[in-house]
């Protein structure tokens, strides 16, 4: 006698790990679609030469024939390279010259724009982010003009009209990473003060009134509720410039090719020197990932140092 328990081996039911997969494709399937053109363009140009690049580190190329495996000695050169280390530190003090000034200056020029009457802080805010929006070449070219080591430049002019001595500026070597630094922040503050502008617009009229009833001053005011309110501003506009300081090439390369004595000689324009001059695509490489390493670590703290203070 049989007994039928009134089940029934189910033997064609899916997994439910297969079930669940199909049913969130025949949801999202569209968007997988749109994502593949991002996705091959991402491997193509980012995550390949990555990889690329790595391999390179360990390698001695120079395009033509076929990389040469030299273990590490591409990162033992590293250590042995005196101007590359000149090129790190210059890279440094050129962020120290260009981040503060700009972040402070960017401020400045936002909080003198929102005090101002619609239409004139429109005009003003047009005016100071034109630099933003001029071609680098041209704007170097000026600054070539203005700097001039010489009695033909306009600031050496007037130093001789007030009967001062002249200065050398790009052809000296204590000077001319000043005259970089300072180049980067005239073109750049017209960006910062548009992000601290929205962020002044974030800031709630009522938080206002309600310091002008207790009888803070202007002083008080900035200091206890404008600047503290505008720190997710500070945390953005502060990982923006370091990283742009970092990466600090085209001044270099057109107003001082690296000198004087490789005064101006930053990380990023060694790298290219060594790499499209010198043709050593490994050793390059190396200084690319040295970029990498200090940008992300810089990076992360001022994320921690910022996080703590917004806590």
């Amino acid at each position: 006698m049989k007994v039928n328990s009134g089940c029934k081996p189910d033997k064609g039911k899916k997994p439910p790990m297969a079930e669940k997969a199909k049913k969130h494709l025949s949801k999202y399937g569209i968007v997988y679609l749109f994502l593949i053109p991002v996705m091959v363009q991402f491997i193509i140009f980012y995550l390949i030469p990555i990889i690329f690049s790595f391999v390179l580190t360990f390698t001695d190329w120079s395009i033509v024939g076929t990389p040469k495996f030299n273990g590490l000695s591409n990162w033992k050169r590293l250590f042995n390279d005196a101007i590359a280390w000149k090129s790190i530190k210059n890279t440094v003090k050129f962020s120290i010259y260009y981040i503060v000034p700009t972040m402070a200056l960017g401020l400045f020029l936002a909080v003198m724009i929102f005090a101002q009457k619609k239409k004139v802080g429109t005009f003003f805010k047009g005016i100071f982010f034109l630099p933003v929006v001029t071609s680098f070449v041209v704007i170097s070219g000026i600054w070539k003009w203005i700097f001039m080591g010489s009695e033909q430049g306009i600031i050496n002019q007037v130093l001789t009209f007030l009967g001062l001595n002249t200065q050398l500026f790009l052809a000296s070597s204590k000077q001319a990473l000043l005259v970089l630094a300072s180049l980067s922040v005239f073109k750049v503050v017209g960006s910062t003060m548009i992000y601290y502008f929205a962020g002044l617009n974030g800031i709630s009229e009522e938080v206002y009134e309600a310091a002008k009833i207790d009888g803070a001053g202007k002083w008080r005011i900035f200091s206890r509720i404008t600047f503290p309110l505008l720190t997710p501003i500070h945390f953005y506009v502060a990982i923006v410039t370091t990283i742009g300081s970092f990466q600090i090439f085209d001044s270099a390369f057109l107003l001082t090719n690296g000198g004087p004595n490789f005064s101006t000689n930053t990380i990023v324009f060694y790298m290219y020197k060594q790499g499209f001059s010198s043709l050593r695509f490994g050793y390059a490489s190396v200084l690319a990932y040295v970029l990498f390493v200090i940008i992300l670590l810089l990076s992360l703290i001022q994320k921690k140092v910022i996080r703590e203070d917004l806590d």
